[in-house]
């Protein structure tokens, strides 16, 4: 499968089975798209009245010489081995643990419905977080490196249960083998110098919910009873950011169809000296007034292009940023499972309710179809994990043919549930959006390959 596009003045072409992007001139694109329908003849015969036949026929050459290396049109190399994907051994190597049902703000486009998830506030308890942590261990196998997020609402309202769980998934490496990498999402309210102090400490990443400028910010993340929260938790993200040299941590935004212009946020963020920026497309359905409608598409993508050429013009200066959903690795990749069946929810990777109720994922939590089972019973319902984990790019009719399949690996199944009703289907603006990011990734790539 070829992909082609242009993109910032490139020419880009992504030979999709192998992985191999290739910048070319205006004749080897050209000849390119043609080169599977028409001998090298037809191809002379019809761009002649454009280029030199002498110079089309050495591009057709060197066009074969990569195909033959395997480097253009190649042939997909895993979809063979598909029958068997389901029947490979998994662990649970990750959990979304729930320390906080509830929340001290009132952000409008929150699917935890400010921290309740559907049903009613509580904290998680430490004597449920223990079990959490090993039902984690139990079901881990032979895998060392285990993951664990404190999340919410905000985590920060229990900080106690955080901090006394920190210490017994320590108490537990060196007993079972195993290294914990421990983070944390808040939305800085709480946050304060021994949360700090303890996060750089313990806290492998952190993610600190800010959305851009002060008026887009307060417009959706205010408190309770209106009053915005931008200006209490910026100068706190600062220090946080600085103290951990601005490594391992991001600030992490949504956009919504009230900021459509939303790499003026990312920019704001970059100008404020955050350099681990994510600012992510809101999730709705369509009849919310702040929900991305199909309409919207080309000012989204408009404002993914002038972002990208921003970061080709900051690169290597003082003022340069990583932008989460720009960052591609195009020498290595992500592992054949990754690239097939993404995030590894509902197998891989769990939530745990504040009682101890175990779902797919966060954003499943409180749909009783997809309840698992809990930490004291473990999974009680397997079957359900076996939808999961038949859940790829190839199960998928959207994904069979698209060229960022491999880079998504299907995309989220909570949103593809949300909007279809199925995990096995996927959501289609999510997809649009998808495809635009990694075409602007891989233009970045090319732009900054000889800076």
């Amino acid at each position: 499968m070829i992909h082609q596009y242009k993109n910032n003045g490139y020419n880009i072409v992504m030979d999709v089975n192998s992985g191999s992007i290739h910048v070319v001139d205006d004749m080897s694109y050209d000849i390119i798209a043609m080169y599977e329908e028409y001998t090298e003849e037809e191809i002379i015969e019809k761009l002649s009245g454009q280029y030199k036949a002498e110079d089309i026929a050495e591009a057709w050459d060197e066009i074969t010489e990569l195909k033959e290396a395997g480097r253009l049109f190649t042939e997909d190399v895993y979809e063979k081995y598909i029958d068997g994907f389901a029947d490979r051994p998994t662990v649970v190597k990750a959990l979304c643990l729930h320390i906080a049902h509830d929340c001290n703000l009132a952000c409008k486009y929150c699917f935890a419905e400010e921290g309740e998830y559907h049903g009613r506030r509580a904290m998680m308890s430490y004597e449920v977080g223990k079990k959490a942590l090993d039902f984690l261990i139990a079901n881990s196998g032979k895998r060392r490196n285990l993951e664990v997020d404190f999340f919410g609402g905000e985590p920060l309202m229990n900080w106690q249960v955080v901090k006394d769980l920190v210490a017994y998934g320590r108490s537990q490496e060196e007993l079972h083998n195993k290294k914990f990498r421990f983070t944390l999402t808040t939305n800085g309210v709480l946050l304060n110098d021994e949360v700090m102090e303890f996060a750089n400490k313990e806290m492998s990443n952190v993610v600190l919910s800010i959305d851009g400028r002060k008026e887009v910010h307060d417009y959706m993340r205010p408190f309770r009873k209106g009053q915005g929260s931008y200006d209490l938790i910026v100068p706190k993200f600062q220090k946080l950011a600085e103290s951990r040299n601005q490594t391992d941590y991001y600030v992490r935004g949504t956009f919504t169809r009230n900021n459509l212009d939303f790499s003026q946020d990312v920019l704001h963020m970059a100008d404020l000296g955050f350099k681990q920026i994510s600012v992510e497309p809101v999730v709705a359905q369509p009849e919310e007034d702040y929900a991305i409608r199909e309409e919207n598409l080309p000012k989204i993508f408009e404002e993914y292009d002038n972002l990208a050429k921003e970061m080709v013009e900051r690169y290597k200066t003082d003022k340069d940023f990583n932008f989460f959903h720009f960052m591609i690795d195009l020498t290595g990749g992500p592992c054949v499972a990754k690239r097939l069946s993404g995030c590894g929810s509902g197998t891989e990777y769990l939530a745990v309710t504040p009682w101890g109720d175990l779902y797919p994922c966060h954003q499943f939590v409180g749909n009783e179809d997809f309840l698992l089972g809990n930490v004291d019973d473990g999974i009680v319902k397997p079957e359900i994990c076996r939808q999961f984990k038949a859940c790829n790019v190839y199960a998928k009719e959207k994904c069979k043919n698209c060229f960022a399949k491999f880079y998504c690996s299907g995309g989220c199944a909570a949103n593809s549930y949300n909007f279809h009703g199925s995990i096995m289907d996927a959501y289609d603006i999510g997809c649009d959006l998808q495809r635009k990011r990694v075409e602007c990734a891989i233009m970045i790539k090319a732009a900054t390959a000889d800076k």
